[in-house]
């Protein structure tokens, strides 16, 4: 947080009588907003749950939707225990601020996207530091939309841990914390036959509104094709040159559209970066920007006088470079599971209509092992950076399994490479 900003920061609460209002109704409530079939954990994740009631934790989940908080709600219910929750500062004005009073009193604070927010690491490191003090961070730092893969991981989760640890040992010198790899896989409900229909139909709106007739071509074929127009029409919109992409491939433009969108968004709101930045950090700046915009206490560096239409614009752009993110051909056409299609359907609907509507699906709970900060803890007196290093390494190894495992819960709905012969938009 820029030392000139007055603290927007707001604190959580614990309410007994909504939480419990609200574990009765979680079923109901979970269909009627995200269309959530159910969540889905084995009998042996939910042992490796109970085993850590007592403890202090961080539970790490992989974020590729909004649905993920409340499924840690929901996994805080069965381990018998209750969660902190770091939730993105803009959360708290959704819905006119009716989400934040809510979500502020099952346990969520406000921590600025993508930023440092040193409010936010003093609740955090206080909530570690308490007996059976539990916190959900999202690693990734932001709702990726693609649910089979990771982004690469924010580097201060293994700093707040041995913070938060260090606190707790001051009044319990044998205190220890424990990092929980979780992996949230989701998988669309009904029959293969009503998945495909249900593709298709989606696919043929989305054709229609951008002018692709399917023709004689395969399903990944269209899928690419709607693909490639999106991605012409957004070159044009952002004014990239067409000598600048003449004869590139695809994975170039789509790089190059990617972060055209990032660089207008980060001139409108005054963020500058570096040339070795990757998209995934261009957001997060961007992320930072914004919401520290929405929540009346903006960056130092940001124009004094933007108008309400530029940070719209600016939020546009940003949704852009999203849809792009999770446009990978490779990936698609390699494993074309019926969550990959649809997530290539989400990302063409927020895009073409301005919205999405999530389809009926259920939630799988991957649990892994968890592992103690203890032995980190003692390496890091000696050589903080390494010890750090090591923490996100460890991480990131057991998130990956989990990923894998949750890879083999889905089958391709349609074969894999079977994009057949390219077929002319006119």
């Amino acid at each position: 947080m820029n030392k000139d900003m007055k603290s927007s920061f707001i604190a959580p609460s614990i309410e007994y009588p909504l939480i419990w209002s609200l574990d009765f109704a979680f079923p109901f409530i979970t269909k009627l907003a995200f269309n959530l079939d159910g969540v889905i954990l084995t009998r042996e994740d939910e042992e490796k749950l109970r085993i850590l009631k007592k403890d202090r934790l961080i539970y790490l989940s992989n974020h590729p939707s909004s649905i993920e908080p409340p499924i840690a709600y929901y996994v805080s219910s069965r381990m018998g225990s209750r969660f902190y929750y770091m939730a993105s500062r803009n959360v708290f004005t959704w819905g006119f601020g009716l989400v934040g009073e809510l979500i502020k009193r099952i346990g969520a604070f406000s921590v600025l996207s993508g930023g440092v927010d040193r409010d936010a690491l003093k609740m955090a490191r206080k909530i570690l530091s308490e007996k059976e003090g539990k916190l959900v961070i999202y690693p990734e730092g932001m709702m990726t939309g693609e649910n089979d893969n990771l982004v690469p991981f924010m580097p201060g989760i293994a700093q707040i841990g041995i913070w938060g640890l260090d606190d707790a040992k001051k009044n319990d010198p044998r205190a220890e914390i424990h990092m929980l790899p979780v992996f949230v896989k989701y998988i669309l409900s009904g029959s293969r036959n009503s998945q495909l229909n249900e593709i298709e139909n989606s696919l043929r709106r989305i054709e229609a509104k951008v002018k692709v007739h399917p023709g004689g071509r395969t399903l990944l074929r269209r899928f690419l094709t709607v693909g490639r127009v999106i991605l012409e029409q957004t070159e044009s919109e952002l004014g990239v040159p067409r000598a600048d992409i003449e004869g590139k491939d695809f994975d170039y433009r789509l790089g190059r559209a990617r972060h055209t969108a990032l660089n207008q968004a980060g001139n409108i709101l005054g963020v500058q970066f570096d040339e070795s930045e990757n998209a995934i950090q261009k957001i997060r700046s961007l992320f930072t920007a914004l919401d520290s915009w929405d929540a009346g206490t903006p960056l130092s560096t940001t124009p004094k006088n933007l108008k309400m239409e530029e940070i719209e614009k600016a939020k546009k752009l940003v949704d852009m470079a999203y849809t792009f993110l999770i446009t990978k051909p490779k990936n698609l056409i390699s494993y074309p599971t019926a969550e990959r299609l649809m997530e290539w359907v989400y990302s063409f609907e927020r895009h073409v209509f301005g919205q999405l509507n999530y389809r009926p699906r259920q939630a799988h709970v991957l649990v892994g092992d968890p592992f103690s900060l203890e032995p980190f803890y003692q390496s890091y007196q000696k050589n903080k950076k390494e010890s750090l290093a090591e923490i996100m390494a460890e991480l990131r190894r057991r998130m990956e399994l989990l990923v894998e495992r949750g890879k083999n819960l889905s089958q391709p709905l349609v074969p894999p490479f079977s994009i057949g012969m390219d077929i002319d938009i006119a």
